[in-house]
This record gives C-alpha cells, structure tokens and sequence, in this order.
C-alpha cells in the first residue's frame, strides 16, 4: 500500500546545543502532493523546520517520518538514501563557483550515475526552462542574483524530488523573477506531484498564490488555508517567457521515466 503522507512529525522539538527551543511540541502530517507556504518571523524557526525534514538537524524529542520511515535512529547511509528523494532550495543559491551552470546543474545527475548522454540532454532542457541555455558554459558568479536562483532551482528540478523544500528563494528577488520561480515551483508540484515546503516572509507572494500557510509563532506551528490551485494570470500579465510549463514537463517527465527504465 503506497504511503500517502509524506511528512509527518510527532511531538518534535529542536534545539541547538544547549539553548532554549526553537521549536516545541511541534505535530503535523503532510500529504504527498501538497504545496505549502511557510511563515513566521525572522528567527521563528523556519529554516530549523526545513532542516529537520532534510535531516540536516535532529530533533532533541519527538518523531519524524519521511515517506512512512521513522528517520531518528537512520544511519548516515539510510539518511543518504533518503535524501535522494528530497531537493532543497536555499537563498544564497549554494552554487559552486569553480563549476560551470551546465556542471552544477548536472551535478546531483552524476552522483547518481546517469549516463552523460542522457544528463547532456536533461540539463539542456531544464536550462531552456529555466531560460538560461545560452548560460550552460557561463561560470555562475557572473550570472545575476536571480539567473542564479533560477539555476538552483535547475538543479533542483533536474532530480524530480518528490520532496522539495525552498529557503525563501524569492527573498532576494524583484517581483519579475519571483514570479518565474513560482511558476516553476507550481508546474513541478503539477506535473511530478512534488511536495513543496515554501518559507517566505512575502505577504504578497502568500496572498497571490493560495497555497495554505505553516505559521511558526512562539515555537509552535499553526496552519491556515485550504489547498486550492492558484488562478491563472492573464495572459497580459504573465511574465515568464519560457517554452509553456505543461508540454515542458510532459517531455521532461519522459526522460525521467527513460533514466528509470534504463
């Protein structure tokens, strides 16, 4: 029976060394395929929660399951394994200077050990996506702050996570190319069914795009909203000018269904 929750956390605290906790008593469920936002104040803890469910933080109490496993007493190889299924997005970007666009975005490809055929032909289509295939040789410190961005999310895409978390990736960013990124973001969670965790401090983004809220306030999480899909944009108004995300994504998820097969 495939397990339908994809998160899930039991009475979890989190704390760092001795300090006071973050979060406490902290008990949610997630189901594969949903899309949230995640809120809070600067130092609530939003970046502690993501770090819990990417396993980079262990909780100080509590359970935590990832796709039905309870990943507190998980090795070091188990914890690898289950980060294969899992993407995250930072907003430093967390690229690597001393490798080209293509290189970075091809990365978590060859840690697999896909063949080089089939990652040339996959990050060239995820780099047209993102629209910056003319960049796959560029080094990215001369890419601009949200070209960058727009490659981590590459790289992110490029392993179809079922799991995707983002650290306010849109922080940084004018209103153009946050709503590139969010376009991105939706057509994943659309397409590949992704589980998307959004930690945005944007009202606007939140109020645009009805997702529902993880509010973390006084070291507990609240949540708000239904899950409702996001009305579309007029056409005058959209602004990303990319190949169109639905027939993209079909293709892409092709090849991915290619890599398995192979």
């Amino acid at each position: 029976m495939e397990e339908k929750t994809a998160i899930s956390f039991a009475n979890v605290a989190a704390r760092y060394d001795e300090s006071p906790e973050i979060l406490t008593d902290v008990s949610f469920n997630i189901s594969n395929g949903g899309f949230y936002f995640l809120s809070g104040a600067s130092g609530a803890g939003k970046t502690t929660l993501l770090r819990l469910i990417y396993q980079l933080h262990k909780p100080s109490r509590g359970l935590i399951k990832l796709f039905g496993h309870i990943t507190n007493d998980m090795t070091r190889n188990e914890i690898a394994r289950l980060r294969q299924k899992m993407a995250i997005v930072f907003q430093e970007y967390s690229l690597l200077s001393h490798m080209s666009v293509f290189d970075n975005v091809a990365l978590p490809l060859r840690v697999r050990g896909v063949p080089e055929g089939k990652i040339k032909k996959l990050v060239a289509k995820v780099l047209d996506w993102v629209g910056l295939g003319k960049y796959a040789d560029a080094n990215p410190k001369s890419l601009s702050g949200g070209q960058q961005q727009r490659v981590s999310v590459a790289r992110a895409i490029i392993i179809q996570p079922s799991i995707l978390l983002a650290d306010e990736p849109t922080g940084n960013l004018d209103d153009e190319n946050a709503s590139r990124l969010m376009e991105l973001f939706i057509q994943m969670n659309k397409m590949f069914g992704t589980t998307i965790i959004l930690a945005t401090h944007s009202k606007k983004l939140m109020d645009t795009y009805k997702f529902p809220v993880i509010y973390i306030d006084n070291h507990r999480i609240s949540f708000s909203g239904k899950h409702t899909n996001p009305k579309p944009e007029p056409e005058s108004k959209k602004v990303w000018r990319g190949p169109k995300p639905q027939n993209y994504f079909n293709e892409l998820s092709k090849q991915f269904d290619d890599i398995g097969n192979a």
